[in-house]
């Protein structure tokens, strides 16, 4: 089963269902809800979130759909060694340094985003969502 950490950016696609990616995200949700893969998400992801949606929505209603949404993932702690890492790397986004090492640090081998390019150096596979979905077909 794959192991897989979902970018802020995906998170953010389905729970505020942004178009056009928000089918594509759907979708990779859909898999770990059958148990066909394992979600991952970074600790720092959650608090981001809950930071952006609730610009557009109530926080009681974000504070809901995150606890629904944690169901389908697993949160990987964000520790000092990761932040060392990020820190030290060459990743010219620091929060996409975090989700790159906190993927290496947990074992988790693929890394959905919709900013692949920013993950240039990656010694694991970055992908869309919708590439990661055409990949599992074939």
């Amino acid at each position: 089963m794959d192991r897989i950490l979902v970018d802020t950016n995906i998170i953010l696609d389905l729970l505020g269902k942004r178009e056009p990616y928000w089918p594509e995200a759907q979708a990779l949700f859909d898999l770990a809800e059958k148990k066909k893969v394992e979600l991952f998400v970074s600790a720092l992801s959650i608090p981001n979130v809950h930071y952006i949606l609730s610009r557009q929505l109530k926080s009681g209603k974000v504070l809901k759909i995150l606890r629904r949404f944690k169901l389908l993932v697993k949160v990987v702690d964000l520790d000092d060694k990761i932040i060392s890492l990020a820190l030290d790397s060459d990743f010219k986004d620091f929060e996409d340094a975090i989700q790159y090492f906190s993927a290496l640090e947990n074992n988790i081998r693929v890394i959905v985003t919709r900013n692949v390019r920013d993950f240039r150096s990656s010694q694991i596979p970055v992908l869309t969502a919708r590439d990661y979905l055409a990949m599992r077909e074939r």
